[in-house]
């Protein structure tokens, strides 16, 4: 890569490989970093200081709010302060080493975002404890595990869990001693509390349990361990990543430097919408930068039927999502477009293409088409309630038509980032007015440096190809500490001090990285050809008529087959125009020869479209009624497909697509 000095500077050259080790690529910091990557002042220990500091600045600013339903109607959000969230957390902190929780030990947090999601984190902070996310969505089992390994004796429970809490006490007894509820407790769950010989409390019983000297806090360290948070993964049991204070606070600090480049630092003007899973690093950083900015965070009913009207009733300013939910503005846009007609939609295509085209010839999204902008787009905003001026995106790369999409909206900046947990959430970010980032993850944040690592057995050459293709492998200030109790783990993937991440990278000649394979999701078919499935997957996500897919090949056979989750309306729309009996039975439609006939075709013309190979194409596909996912374990948090699950889960039917099509190619 002839890297732009405008955005990174090359601070190590590559080297060549060894008998022991691949080639690897020059490392690489953004132009932020040239002189050393961002690190702390010495007076901060622990990101307990950026909410106990904004407190002091903001004690009345509106920090937690919620919407309430009475009725079964829904009302408008209402709030709780900075100060009554700080001395709600100093209570709840002081409870909690009245059980004896000490500090450096471990504390469970598991539910859905909620304000009191917040304040048992800020609690732990507070007294220098450990706490421990636990995914409300990774079942009990999971759930059981991270208790025992992170030896965790108080867990925080929303109020609808506390019975597969208790369900699963009897596997964790040895650890678990505590459960405190979001809210309330049955008397029938007080009793078998009671039988199993834990403590239950509701969150006011324990609340009263603690109290508010704020002087007896302990001294916090950099050193400390912040947090376990325990990643879902898309194979095997749960790994637990260590992230200490001092990588929590430079990755916040980070944030607000790169939003100052690309928008603007936030402050008590901003409002974030929070509906990603706390228990992610992505949505959890997010949310720790803006207490420290006195910003305010509302959440959602944590119902995805009514997510838009939360956000609507909110209106944020920041808006963080992934692909799928940008993907499903992008599609209910373009369909209300559609719906006002052939001239209408004219009209937009032509705005859009001329306003892209300006961009794309440089000009800012301010300069491209003011006139326009107020005739055509401002509109589109609205999509998000109408305030926000900047949206960001991370867990997956947006497609290239809906990241274009974004970023015509008026008065709003994006920024795709790409991160992991071991990362402590983002470790590249475009910048918002640099058009010909469209399609990468950025430059490396400030905290970190990046190289890419050749793979020869995947044909990436980072060292001395043209074009530097290789795994991408990180190292710096915001970098997990290790894998808790598993240094086995550890060492596979942090090697000479580089953290390698598993995903395949390219170095754009702006100086931006493109995500273009997962070092784990490459096969190669019976005839030797070698097929990377998560590229096949968005392509075939370009398909309007489907929701979701997954591609499935393996080395014993010759051709590809998936199973599609079609959107509704299409399928139906399907029926009506070929006079299909029951048009509106969707799990019937899903099991019509025909229909299953129409959507391979479709699916198939798409892969043409974008000029996917022969053997890249479908040969047959199950269409399935149900979205693929957190319950049957199918997908991840952030909506990642989880193969070896969705192959168990559609064993059957895999190998039945597989004796049909060999039967019709007979």
């Amino acid at each position: 890569m002839a890297a732009s000095a405008d955005h990174v500077v090359v601070v190590e050259e590559g080297r060549p490989a060894t008998a022991d080790q691949p080639s690897a690529g020059p490392v690489y910091r953004c132009k932020y970093a040239k002189d050393g990557l961002l690190d702390l002042p010495s007076d901060l220990e622990s990101p307990w200081q950026f909410f106990s500091e904004a407190t002091k600045k903001y004690p009345n600013e509106q920090m937690l709010g919620r919407r309430l339903t009475t009725d079964s109607k829904v009302g408008p959000y209402t709030w709780i302060t900075y100060k009554e969230a700080h001395d709600a957390s100093i209570r709840i902190g002081s409870a909690i080493r009245s059980q004896g929780v000490e500090t450096g030990h471990c504390c469970g947090i598991y539910g859905s975002n909620c304000p009191e999601w917040i304040i048992a984190m800020e609690a732990c902070m507070s007294q220098a404890i450990t706490y421990v996310p636990l995914y409300d969505t990774l079942g009990v089992n999971a759930v059981e595990f991270i208790i025992n390994h992170a030896e965790v004796s108080l867990v925080f429970v929303q109020e609808k869990s506390v019975s597969s809490i208790l369900a699963c006490h009897k596997g964790c007894s040895s650890n678990l001693k505590t459960i405190v509820s979001f809210g309330e407790v049955s008397s029938a769950q007080k009793e078998e509390a009671k039988n199993q010989c834990v403590s239950l409390f509701t969150w006011n019983e324990f609340s009263l349990m603690g109290n508010s000297d704020e002087t007896k806090l302990p001294r916090k360290q950099k050193t400390d361990i912040c947090t376990i948070m325990y990643t879902s993964g898309t194979t095997g049991e749960p790994k637990g990543v260590i992230l200490n204070n001092a990588a929590i606070m430079v990755e916040i600090l980070s944030i607000d430097k790169m939003l100052q480049v690309t928008d603007r630092s936030c402050d008590t003007t901003d409002v974030f919408f929070s509906y990603l899973p706390l228990a992610h690093v992505y949505d959890q950083v997010m949310e720790i930068y803006f207490f420290s900015t006195g910003s305010s965070v509302g959440y959602w009913r944590g119902d995805i039927r009514y997510m838009m009207d939360d956000v609507h009733a909110l209106k944020p300013t920041v808006f963080c999502g992934v692909p799928r939910v940008y993907d499903k503005i992008y599609a209910g846009v373009m369909a209300k477009i559609s719906a006002g007609g052939l001239i209408r939609k004219k009209l937009f295509d032509f705005a859009y293409n001329y306003k892209l085209g300006n961009m794309r010839k440089g000009l800012s999204q301010e300069e491209a088409s003011p006139r326009l902008d107020r005739l055509m787009f401002d509109k589109i905003k609205e999509a998000l309630g109408g305030r926000a001026h900047m949206l960001l995106s991370g867990a997956a790369p947006l497609p290239r038509h809906v990241e274009e999409f974004l970023r015509i909206i008026p008065a709003s900046n994006l920024s795709q980032g790409y991160g992991l947990t071991e990362s402590c959430g983002g470790s590249f970010t475009t910048l918002a007015g640099v058009f010909s980032m469209v399609g990468t993850v950025g430059v490396p944040m400030p905290p970190v440096e990046a190289r890419l690592v050749s793979v020869p057995e995947m044909g990436y050459d980072a060292f001395s190809g043209d074009v530097s293709r290789g795994e991408i492998c990180l190292r710096g200030n915001s970098m997990f500490s290790g894998y808790h109790k598993r240094q086995d783990l550890t060492d596979q993937v942090v090697i000479d001090g580089w953290f390698h991440t598993g995903d395949i990278g390219e170095w754009q000649e702006d100086g931006s990285m493109k995500i273009i394979d997962r070092k784990k999701n490459i096969f190669k078919l019976s005839q030797g050809e070698y097929v990377a499935v998560e590229n096949l997957e968005n392509t075939y996500s370009r398909c309007p008529l489907i929701a979701q897919i997954w591609v499935y090949g393996n080395s014993f056979e010759s051709f590809l087959v998936g199973v599609v989750v079609p959107e509704r309306k299409a399928i139906e729309d399907w029926a009506k125009l070929n006079n299909q009996s029951s048009p509106n039975d969707f799990e019937s439609l899903c099991q019509n020869l025909k229909a299953q006939k129409y959507f391979l075709d479709e699916l198939n013309s798409t892969a043409k479209q974008y000029q996917l190979k022969g053997f890249e194409m479908l040969k047959a596909i199950h269409l399935e009624p149900n979205l693929f996912d957190i319950e049957r374990d199918l997908i991840t948090p952030t909506f990642k497909l989880k193969r070896p699950q969705l192959l168990q889960h559609y064993k059957d039917i895999i190998d039945q697509l597989y004796t049909d099509a060999k039967g019709s190619k007979a």
